[in-house]
């Protein structure tokens, strides 16, 4: 759980946080370009408003460059809440989502100067001894701003990552607002806690910690490079480790063509059918095979170098499947291949994915509404997004808790889908997939999977029978202390008597404050308006 402060005050200035961005997404637009139509009156009334307070040349725009615009003049942690957001559709809905996946995560650069001073400090060593040439951003983006620079030590090219100044800070407080918002939203919202908002913004404070520390993108471009060093036609750029610190990452410059200039990637010549194939195998042995991959695979973040071969950059959001997790992916995967639908049900409880309470039957039954179509369309024809929406409406209807990890693999093949369909059009996601999905299936659901889970299944016994001594230990312990309680009752010292006073007057101010908080907004609003 967060360790980001909850008192009264900065509950408090939270909610003017919440108050501002509000107004902010309403005057670009943004709140009057959703729908109404299941609102509440209150909501609909304030959704009139939003209307009313747009600016005129914000409603001219595209609905995916207002959100574009507010997010980036709120600043970069509401960049990063709506890059997050934009793999998260079962939050926000996939036409949300789908305007997110649009953000134009574009910051203005800051000075060359500041650029040097972190880098600098990050590594101990005054630049001149670091870098023969240190250029202006390439790059500019929320997190951090990309410098092309020419080692001193051999004189080649390096691309060097350098984190924006003070977007810790800002983020620790902005996160301050967001925790507010999804617990708000928890209590007065009771269809959303399925999603459990707080769980999502935990996420996006973890994934956001991960990219503030360079160290630990550096970390995952070596653990994907070790990972992929044998596979064909995809590769990570390597990283220079002594050049590497908590503010700025050195790794090798890549020379290529993004894979948003399809017309350049056909013109040099390259296989866009046989990139197109590449990537998605690729992805889908990262994800099965290791259980490790990269989840922000949009086109801007890959290149194909003068080789052919697919350079992925941009380790900042990465993911991970445990191996049970891939076992039951791959066992839904081979249920909706063969329709055996009761199975696929299975495995969702099994994994206890859908509560018990339900039934398999009728949970099968939904999936069979799902899979029966996949079979009777040609495979060129079928969505990854279609089928994962249609999922998302049939997981709610039987309470699936919200699976972050696997939300993010989805969302990222659909990504990857899209990117292969850019590249060549007619592309077949299930004939291009069958070949790995077959493979790792095979090893891991016929007789070599069925010993690995033997060989897990004795080192637990063995793990048990160590530690068993302890374990009885602890028993007998609680066993006695329960029996002191059963005899002499359950009795509070006064300190802790004291303390629950204590916390009880803090709630009651918290209430009061609370109520001074909705009026003082009303003040702002108010005051805006006029």
């Amino acid at each position: 759980m967060s360790d980001v402060p909850t008192s009264a005050f900065g509950t408090l200035r939270a909610l003017f946080a919440l108050a501002g961005a509000g107004w902010v997404l309403a005057r670009e637009g943004v709140i009057s370009a959703l729908p109404a139509d299941a609102l509440s009156p209150t909501g609909k009334a304030a959704h009139r408003f939003a209307g009313m307070v747009a600016r005129r040349r914000s409603m001219q725009r595209q609905k995916s460059e207002r959100l574009s615009v507010a997010l980036n003049k709120l600043g970069p942690s509401w960049v990063k809440l709506g890059q997050f957001l934009a793999t998260r559709p079962d939050v926000v809905g996939t036409d949300i989502a789908s305007d997110l996946e649009l953000l134009q995560d574009r910051m203005r650069p800051f000075p060359q100067a500041e650029a040097r001073r972190r880098i600098e400090e990050s590594l101990g060593r005054p630049l001149e001894e670091i870098f023969s040439e240190f250029g202006e951003p390439v790059a500019a983006a929320s997190i951090a701003q990309v410098h092309k620079a020419k080692r001193v030590s051999d004189g080649i090219d390096v691309a060097v990552k350098v984190i924006r100044p003070g977007v810790r800070t800002r983020f620790r407080r902005d996160l301050d607002t967001f925790y507010t918002a999804a617990r708000l939203q928890e209590k007065h919202i009771p269809s959303s806690r399925r999603l459990r908002p707080v769980a999502v913004v935990d996420t996006l404070m973890q994934s956001a910690r991960i990219e503030m520390d360079l160290r630990l993108e550096a970390a995952a471009l070596s653990e994907l490079a070790a990972n992929i060093a044998d596979d064909p036609g995809f590769r990570v750029p390597s990283v220079d480790w002594v050049l590497t610190g908590r503010d700025c990452l050195t790794m090798q410059w890549v020379d290529g063509i993004k894979l948003t200039e399809v017309d350049k990637v056909e013109a040099a010549g390259h296989d866009l059918k046989h990139l197109a194939a590449t990537l998605v195998q690729s992805f889908l042995r990262h994800t099965l095979r290791d259980g490790f991959f990269h989840a922000d695979m949009h086109p801007g973040n890959l290149f194909v170098d003068a080789s052919g071969d697919i350079v992925a950059v941009d380790l900042g959001i990465m993911g991970r499947l445990g191996r049970h997790e891939r076992r039951f992916l791959a066992e839904i995967l081979y249920g909706f291949i063969t329709r055996d639908y009761h199975r696929v049900a299975a495995v969702h409880f099994e994994a206890g994915y859908v509560p018990r309470h339900h039934s398999v039957d009728s949970f099968a039954q939904a999936i069979r509404a799902i899979g029966e179509p996949i079979h009777d369309q040609p495979a060129d024809t079928i969505s990854m997004a279609k089928l994962l929406t249609l999922l998302f409406e049939v997981t709610e209807l039987f309470d699936m808790q919200t699976r972050p990890e696997l939300i993010l693999l989805q969302k990222t093949m659909v990504v990857v889908e899209g990117v292969a369909r850019t590249l060549d059009p007619e592309f077949n996601m299930w004939k291009t997939s069958e070949p790995v999905v077959g493979d790792w299936i095979r090893r891991n659901l016929g007789p070599a999977g069925m010993l690995e889970d033997a060989k897990e299944g004795l080192s637990a016994v063995g793990h048990l029978l160590h530690i068993l001594p302890e374990l009885a230990g602890r028993a007998e312990a609680l066993s006695v202390s329960m029996a002191e309680m059963t005899e002499n009752g359950m009795r509070l010292d006064e300190e802790t008597v004291e303390a629950i006073g204590r916390a009880e007057a803090r709630r009651n101010r918290w209430s009061n404050l609370a109520l001074w908080a909705i009026a003082l907004l009303l003040v702002v609003i108010a005051i805006r308006m006029h």
